[in-house]
């Protein structure tokens, strides 16, 4: 029997880990990536490089891989129908896809299977985004391109209607959403097969600064057991409902009033799971693998009580790889995760993991790592 192949559309640094978690299975995996020098082109041995923009390179990519996935979901829709017209399994499939990939269409979708969101709705122009702040009480609002952004970008917090033109700039529709009065941000990660199994990750505390993922706690501290429970059969419905296979993250706020409302979806490993890598039993990378090639999927329970994970950014501090010395010196438990990225202000260029028994402790080894790699910490 010869071992699948695994078509993984996009080169970045989920591409990188997803195949790292497919190498002890002997799974293969061909890559379309934009550039050689992509995080995970740098890794895999059968690499094309092209446009997955372009219908033509995308199938000639396809010939030859058993399934196809991705680590963005960027690819134009109309283009996952043609692949599948073609016989080649896509997983998630287009019609899951496509709330992943237009805030708008997921907002009607979810309204009508009864999950509880943010006040919104598309808007057409300033004065009505103007308009939709009164029926939601005042500014500020938030505004979102409906397809398009990522870590922050493609979002605006609006106090006025004069602050309310740069959205419409871009051409695509605009969503309008209430301000939430929420107390943190929560993930809620889970797989699915397409034969319906689904396994649900612990929900994590997800904290952000400036619009991008900082840390993530695994589970979030002093969430009551039954708004857990709650959140993880909302992910495993959504799921369900959309028909995803694969890794669905939903991004969720805790409300001030003690409800659990949906901000994003992502259809793919996300950030918020990566503390799984060195966490939990089964991590998102090799379930995501798993489900997408229909195996029975793993053990998603944590390995310790607390994980952490902390995104390095990158800083005015090129050269990492020398830190490693003091950081695997002072901790010898820390695991670092990095993404073969050159070194920007602001950039995703790796993570760390740190866990054990005391939240505090794991808490200021994943901070004090992070630091001292971006060169924002020296002793």
């Amino acid at each position: 029997m010869t071992f699948p192949v695994v078509g993984m559309v996009g080169g970045g640094q989920l591409a990188r880990m997803t195949h790292e978690a497919g190498i002890p299975l002997g799974i293969r995996f061909k890559l379309l990536s934009d550039t050689p020098q992509d995080s995970a082109a740098q890794v895999v041995s059968d690499v094309v490089i092209g446009d997955y923009r372009d219908l033509d390179t995308l199938r000639d990519f396809a010939r030859g891989c058993d399934v196809i996935t991705f680590d963005h979901e960027h690819v134009p829709t109309e283009h996952l129908r043609a692949l599948e017209a073609d016989g080649i399994p896509v997983r998630p499939g287009p019609d899951a896809l496509v709330h992943a990939q237009d805030k708008g269409v997921m907002r009607a979708k979810l309204d009508a299977i009864g999950v509880p969101c943010p006040r919104h709705r598309i808007v057409a122009d300033p004065a009505d985004a103007a308009a939709f702040a009164q029926e939601v009480g005042s500014f500020p609002v938030i505004l979102k391109t409906v397809r398009g952004g990522y870590d922050g970008k493609g979002v605006w917090v609006v106090r006025s209607e004069a602050d309310a033109h740069d959205p419409f700039l871009a051409g695509v529709p605009v969503l309008a959403e209430e301000m939430v009065d929420f107390t943190r941000e929560l993930a809620a990660n889970v797989v699915r097969s397409p034969h319906g199994q689904a396994v649900a990750y612990p929900v994590v505390e997800s904290r952000q600064v400036d619009g991008v993922c900082d840390t993530v706690i695994a589970p979030a501290p002093d969430l009551p057991a039954d708004r857990a429970l709650e959140a993880q059969e909302l992910a495993l419905r959504i799921a369900a409902e959309l028909g995803v296979v694969g890794h669905l993250a939903v991004e969720l706020f805790e409300t001030r009033d003690g409800r659990i409302l949906v901000n994003e979806l992502a259809m793919r490993p996300h950030n918020s799971g990566h503390w799984t890598q060195d966490g939990a039993v089964t991590s998102q990378f090799a379930n995501h693998v798993r489900a997408v090639l229909d195996l029975p999927l793993g053990d998603p329970r944590p390995r310790a009580p607390w994980t952490v994970m902390a995104n390095v950014l990158g800083g005015d501090y090129p050269d990492m790889y020398q830190a490693y010395l003091h950081c695997m010196a002072r901790d010898p438990q820390l695991k670092i995760h990095m993404y073969g990225k050159d070194v920007k202000p602001g950039r995703k260029v790796g993570h760390v993991n740190t866990y054990g028994d005391d939240l505090a402790d794991v808490l200021e080894r994943a901070g004090h790592a992070a630091g001292y790699l971006r060169g924002t910490i020296v002793e």
